[in-house]
């Protein structure tokens, strides 16, 4: 059965951010995640997200300065130390929100040497990973599209991503994968999720073009969302988009999963 989670870092937000746990509990949603939760203290987002009866599947650790266009830190070897104690902080809140799972973002990282880049993701990986395993959270890594939304970020196919994650070696390392930022990418989702399922551990869908909705774009979720669920695949699929207007105006593609 598809399980649908809501982002509350695009979705619902006609209301404060902690106000869109009960909104997204209100349209029928069980899961949500989203992509910074530290701008308000875990106890308020723990309470929140349990009085609404969502669970909370995913959300990224500290990522450096994004509204001055940083996308990640984890690659860049003169943030290693801010990094770290992100991670510290991402893993608190995790254990506070009972949450499993943790994307670390590589970065932007054309302006520095690759190999270095490699060496410092691989090292923060490990390090994230090791820690992460006491409370059993696995660590994410996802590549992201570097045509349309971040140029020049550290992957951008589920090649070189999956290179990195058996360089690091770790078992609580998968995979993120964004059928969004994938269909820009290399396109064949419904093999490539197949192929990838073992090492995937979490799904997140928009359209293309626009990252909208689904259903505004070229991908036909209509058939790829139960071709995932038949694969076998058991987590809850991140809505990741940004609803064309109201967010809950454009949730009739949802209906049959809420």
């Amino acid at each position: 059965m598809v399980t649908l989670a809501a982002n509350l870092s695009l979705m619902f937000s006609e209301v404060p951010f902690l106000d869109r746990f009960a909104a997204a509990a209100k349209a029928g949603f069980r899961a949500v995640e989203f992509m910074f939760p530290y701008a308000h203290p875990a106890g308020d987002v723990a309470r929140v997200a349990q009085a609404a009866g969502v669970e909370v599947v995913l959300f990224n650790t500290p990522s450096g300065d994004w509204d001055g266009g940083e996308r990640g830190i984890a690659a860049r070897p003169d943030r290693e130390a801010e990094c770290r104690e992100g991670i510290a902080t991402a893993l608190a809140y995790a254990s506070a929100l009972n949450c499993p799972r943790l994307h670390l973002m590589a970065g932007k990282t054309a302006d520095i040497d690759a190999a270095a880049a490699r060496t410092c993701l691989i090292g923060n990986a490990r390090h994230a990973a090791d820690l992460a395993a006491a409370q059993g959270i696995d660590i994410l890594l996802e590549p992201i599209n570097t045509r349309v939304d971040i140029p020049g970020y550290f992957y951008d196919s589920t090649a070189a991503a999956m290179d990195v994650i058996a360089e690091i070696d770790r078992p609580n390392v998968r995979l993120q994968y964004d059928a969004y930022h994938m269909q820009i990418m290399e396109g064949d989702l419904a093999r490539t999720i197949e192929r990838l399922l073992p090492a995937i551990g979490h799904i997140q869908i928009a359209d293309n073009p626009g990252r909208n909705e689904p259903g505004t774009g070229e991908i036909a979720y209509h058939w790829l969302l139960p071709h995932i669920d038949a694969l076998g695949y058991a987590g809850a699929i991140g809505c990741e988009y940004r609803p064309k207007e109201e967010t809950t105006a454009g949730l009739g593609w949802a209906e049959r999963y809420l």
